[in-house]
């Protein structure tokens, strides 16, 4: 209907000035047509007169030739009035040409006007044509929107009903998180709780290995004591006697053999046993290694690892993080398999003792405390937990992290604890209360600690470890380059890389030795690499036990071992021997 409309009105301005051109050609050309007619008119008047000039005049010659002297006087005043009438008419024909070469000049003229307007209507009706073209085209390009516009609007359509459908789907959703949250609530108390009943049964079932372990360690000294020992003078022995009054089980190095058993050891009479396998007092571990052990100061005695005495499969997993107790008798190690194993160093070879369990993620790092009582474990669930050794019972959970933990420590004093999380905070925890006491956030950490000055490294840093004096510290970065940064005068004191050290992971964990002589780290391609700190240069390199890359190594407090454990599941123990 809109194509007609426009259709009809373009072809109706079309007809009025059409209209509008005749009306002007015909008003320029209607004097001179009358003129004309007029000049036609005279013309055949005067042909006319002419013809009847010539009769007449025939006819008076006639009569003069018949009768001159009879008609003289009117033959004269026909002459007169014949010559008027000849001047009239003649002054009529002058004016008669005037006018016909005026108004054939004006017919020129009007015929050059009217050859101008002929261009101009060719010009205007190529102008038209093109205008009727750009119609077209505009009219095919208002087709196009239209198409557009339609499809468009149904476009619009289909996305407001989408719109509405989402909205009602997100109230719905909304409730449903609501519902979710409140019932996520319920089950993380209940959660909590079952955890809580999970971990007391956990104590209570390692309490009852505990109890086991002893009977049965009473048994055997029960066994062994039915059998007399020879005795040698010459070896520095001492027979556990009751003493009188006190019931310590303590024993004296003046008083005789005897075969009375003390109350305290529960010892069947005949028992003999060496001075270094009594309880110490004020000891928790029971009869674990550790018991017969104190931690030791400075190692004098650091053994470079080059050989392999013990490969073995620690964890069903990727192992993470390994660790010496202070005493160097126990090895512990954290794999993705939520347990932390204790092993037992015994003659070059590492014996399963036991599982620390209650963790619900992979173990990222473990941690004694200084007297090896206690152990310490980060995990992927954003928690830390502390056991006790000698009777592998959970004594403490860690949470307020919002995201997983990555490294734990104790600090001197081994009451409190500081912990470092993916989400960029420290928290410090006080062990006799259990609570967080600051919380620092990595990315202001300039507000709670005195900046002495930034040292950059090039990639990101995987790994810190102090030497025994804590006056240097070690750093391993994703650059491959193992840093040792003097802390009295903070500037990196020495560099270490090898032709084939690839740091394989962001927690990739590196060494000192005990006496900080050495440093030792694992790469990615498996291979163990041992720096000598005095001279820089690279010592040895150990390469034909593991099979992918090395996540942690650890380097006995005596010197005497190096532990080092892979992505896979196995871990190696070196030494020199």
């Amino acid at each position: 209907m809109a194509e007609r409309r426009l259709e009809c009105s373009w072809k109706r301005h079309v007809v009025e000035q059409l209209k509008q051109r005749d009306r002007v050609q015909r008003h320029a050309f209607e004097e001179i047509i009358h003129q004309y007619n007029r000049l036609l008119e005279k013309s055949d008047l005067q042909t006319v007169l002419s013809e009847r000039y010539q009769s007449d005049k025939y006819d008076l010659q006639n009569r003069h030739d018949s009768s001159p002297g009879l008609d003289l006087s009117r033959n004269d005043s026909l002459q007169q009035e014949m010559a008027q009438m000849r001047i009239r008419h003649q002054e009529e024909l002058t004016e008669l040409h005037k006018k016909r070469g005026e108004l054939a000049q004006s017919v020129i003229e009007l015929n050059h006007q009217i050859q101008q307007k002929d261009k101009e209507i060719q010009s205007n009706e190529a102008k038209m044509e093109e205008y009727q073209r750009q119609i077209a085209e505009l009219e095919g390009e208002c087709r196009e929107l239209r198409g557009k516009l339609q499809d468009l609007e149904q476009a619009n359509q289909t996305l407001k009903d989408e719109y509405d459908a989402l909205q009602i789907t997100f109230g719905a959703l909304e409730e449903k998180l609501r519902r979710t949250t409140d019932d996520n609530q319920e089950l993380v108390s209940r959660w909590m709780a079952e955890k809580s009943q999970e971990a007391n049964k956990l104590n209570a079932e390692n309490e009852k290995d505990c109890k086991r372990r002893q009977a049965k360690l009473q048994k055997e000294l029960a066994e062994a004591a039915k059998e007399p020992l020879p005795l040698d003078p010459d070896d520095d022995i001492e027979v556990l006697a009751e003493d009188s009054g006190k019931g310590t089980g303590e024993t004296s190095p003046n008083r005789p053999l005897s075969r009375t058993p003390s109350v305290s050891e529960s010892v069947q009479p005949g028992l003999v046993l060496p001075p270094d396998s009594r309880r110490r007092p004020g000891n928790s571990y029971g009869s674990s290694p550790e018991c017969t052990e104190t931690p030791s100061g400075v190692c004098a005695d650091v053994r470079v690892p080059a050989t392999a005495l013990h490969v073995f499969e620690a964890h069903d997993g990727e192992v993470n993080a390994v660790r010496f107790s202070p005493g160097s008798r126990l090895l512990a190690t954290g794999g993705m398999d939520r347990r932390v194993k204790l092993w037992e160093v015994v003659s070059g070879r590492c014996e399963p003792k036991g599982a620390l369990t209650g963790s619900n993620a992979g173990i990222t790092s473990i941690e004694f405390d200084s007297a090896g009582s206690y152990l310490l474990a980060a995990s992927n669930d954003f928690a830390s937990r502390i056991w006790t050794v000698d009777d592998f019972r959970l004594r403490h959970t860690l949470t307020g992290h919002s995201g997983k933990v990555l490294a734990a420590r104790f600090l001197l004093d081994n009451a409190r604890i500081v912990s470092g999380s993916y989400d960029r905070t420290l928290k410090l925890w006080d062990l006799l209360q259990v609570f967080i006491i600051i919380q620092v956030t990595l990315l202001i950490n300039h507000i709670f600690f005195k900046k002495f000055r930034e040292l950059e490294l090039m990639g990101r840093v995987t790994s810190l470890d102090l030497n025994h004096d804590r006056t240097e510290l070690l750093t391993c970065s994703r650059d491959d380059l193992v840093k040792i940064i003097d802390l009295r005068s903070n500037a990196v004191r020495q560099t270490f890389s090898a032709q084939g050290f690839k740091c394989g992971a962001d927690w990739t964990r590196v060494t000192f030795s005990p006496d900080g002589s050495y440093v030792a780290g694992g790469s990615a391609d498996g291979a163990l690499y041992i720096w000598n700190v005095l001279t820089g240069k690279l010592e040895r390199t150990l390469d034909k036990n593991h099979s992918s890359a090395i996540n942690s190594v650890s380097w006995s407090p005596s010197g005497a071992y190096v532990v080092s454990v892979e992505k896979g599941c196995k871990a190696v123990l070196w030494s020199d021997m």
